[in-house]
């Protein structure tokens, strides 16, 4: 132990005289990182919907888009929807193409273990969307219409591959690119002065003939094969115009089908018979080239058969009507089990979605003209007529309750105010014919730098319908679609500013009685192959759930400072 004393007694010598001598501090200051205050003066903020003046909108319920797993697994986005919003809106799997199966039944399992979850944690559910052409199960409702095949034996015989006889707007077989624009002749113009015809018209002589098209499809034809074509042709002017075989309207596949035909202002029938070469091998489509006379082009009873030397199988194309039938019956057993097994949990629903053509803002979009139409797309406009939202209306009034908000939902109506005014004019028609429609969406899918001026007039207009006005998908990203990597301090502080600005304007513009709400479509910043938005910078969250200078925008504007 003696050596063990020694050594503290110097220890102890040594702090007496340091002891004695005057203390000098040494001064040194480290500033905090800029990055690092502003994060936590962004981090300061309370949850979203702390910030909703529940006085002044008592109704107004600020929403989220979610995945139902996300939310189901009860992670971290569970927490972080229920902490910060009132509403969540599946992005998918309440829709048509989730829940028909292969033979037309419902799988509502997933539906209602979410609608149960959401329910326990006291978060109301929007419902989206009840009909629309995107996400449907296409192949189901194909399936429903396709032409009855009825097997025959015997002789040699022309079997029907496809036919148009125009007296319906239903456009399954048919389409037109931008220059040829379709319409129809008056009842008793058609052939031999009955039914209508298909009118075209070439408004100028184009550079080239295949620049204003007529495409007519069918299966693909193979090797060998030999086909009739028939039908009734007129013009205005005295024309000649040639046949392409494409794979798909658009896509090209060589420069010879079936013939040049001659048209004039009266009605002829033109027939051809060819026998498939390997050029044509493949094709399952026919491309009339129009675009070198400027004229109306009319065409009725076309029909395209195929040769059987050994008898074979029958194919008759369902009626319009026939058509119109199925798909309404369809619609109603889609409505009914989604809208009835929601009902006790969803009380407002997007009933009809994006319904406006986007070059035709005052028109209903449709299949007819478009190419390389995605597998999940179906146009029940295109078979039940204008009137297809008045059915899906009423339908979910019928079985849902009384008492639910039904809205119309569409985008870019910030952007073009044709549209917005277009949307507006088809709710007007809809209601003159027995609808009742509670609310308009406008999505809202913008950019950081989008014309604010625009966004105030479509806000304008939308008030002064009266209705029910919701933001149903507020995302925003930036101009050029940047990603996040390449996204600057800059950029951030302009696209809190936009959220901002969205959400101030939205309680200003729209009147406190007419405000449902607002949903921001994604909370988080969209990863690389995502389906919508892939790796922008869009959300309040980052991919790993640090909050951005948006999310103090959008508190901003909710407080309306």
């Amino acid at each position: 132990m003696k050596p063990l004393y020694k050594l503290a007694i110097g220890i102890i010598t040594t702090m007496a005289v340091a002891s004695c001598q005057k203390y000098e501090s040494l001064e040194y200051t480290v500033n905090k990182p800029a990055s690092f205050g502003s994060q936590e003066l962004i981090d300061g903020y309370q949850p979203l919907k702390t910030y909703i003046d529940r006085t002044a909108n008592p109704k107004f319920k600020l929403g989220a888009g979610i995945g139902l797993q996300p939310y189901l697994s009860k992670g971290v986005l569970y927490r972080l929807a229920n902490s910060n919003f009132d509403e969540i809106t599946l992005g998918y799997e309440m829709k048509h193409g989730a829940v028909v199966q292969a033979d037309g039944s419902l799988a509502l399992t997933n539906v209602k273990s979410l609608l149960e979850a959401a329910s326990k944690a006291g978060m109301s559910v929007f419902g989206h969307t009840l009909i629309w052409h995107s996400n449907q199960n296409a192949n189901y409702l194909k399936g429903l219409i396709a032409p009855i095949v009825t097997p025959s034996t015997g002789g040699p015989t022309w079997d029907l591959v496809t036919g148009a006889d125009f007296e319906s707007a239903t456009a399954t077989n048919y389409q037109t690119n931008t220059n040829a624009v379709t319409s129809f002749t008056q009842a008793g113009e058609g052939f031999n002065n009955t039914g209508r015809a298909l009118k075209i018209n070439n408004a100028a002589v184009r550079t080239n003939d295949y620049d204003a098209q007529l495409f007519l499809s069918f299966p693909a034809v193979v090797l060998g094969e030999k086909y009739e074509l028939k039908m009734n042709v007129r013009s205005d002017a005295a024309a000649s115009y040639s046949t392409q075989a494409h794979v798909t309207p658009g896509a090209y596949k060589h420069y010879e089908f079936f013939g040049t035909i001659s048209s004039t202002p009266t009605w002829t029938t033109y027939t051809k018979e060819v026998t498939i070469t390997a050029e044509m091998a493949t094709s399952g489509t026919i491309a009339f080239n129009l675009g070198k006379t400027a004229t109306n082009y009319y065409f009725d009873n076309i029909t395209l058969k195929k040769y059987n030397p050994n008898g074979g199988t029958t194919i008759v194309e369902k009626t319009a009507e026939q058509k119109k039938t199925l798909l309404t019956n369809a619609l109603d057993k889609w409505i009914n089990g989604i809208v009835t097994t929601s009902k006790d949990y969803v009380k407002a629903w997007d009933v009809v979605n994006e319904p406006m053509d986007d070059a035709k803002p005052y028109e209903l979009k449709t299949a007819a003209g478009r190419t390389n139409i995605p597998a999940d797309e179906f146009y029940w406009q295109d078979y039940l007529g204008k009137d297809y939202a008045l059915k899906a209306f009423q339908l979910a009034r019928q079985y849902g309750n009384a008492t639910d908000l039904h809205f119309i939902n569409d985008y870019n109506l910030e952007s073009n105010i044709d549209k917005c005014k277009g949307l507006i004019a088809y709710v007007k028609y809809l209601e003159e014919r027995g609808a009742k429609i509670d609310g308009i969406g406008t999505q809202m899918h913008i950019v950081a730098t989008s014309d604010k001026s625009k966004i105030d007039e479509m806000l304008v207009l939308l008030a002064a319908t009266g209705k029910q006005i919701k933001i149903s998908e507020l995302d925003m990203g930036f101009a050029g679609n940047i990603k996040t990597a390449q996204a600057t301090a800059q950029q951030y502080a302009l696209q809190a500013d936009m959220y901002k600005y969205v959400i101030k304007k939205y309680f200003e513009l729209i009147p406190a009685a007419q405000r449902y709400g607002i949903t921001i479509w994604s909370p988080q910043d969209s990863p690389e192959g995502s389906s919508w938005r892939a790796g922008e910078p869009i959300g309040l969250w980052s991919e790993s759930l640090i909050r951005k200078p948006a999310y103090v925008g959008v508190a901003d504007g909710l407080k309306n400072k």
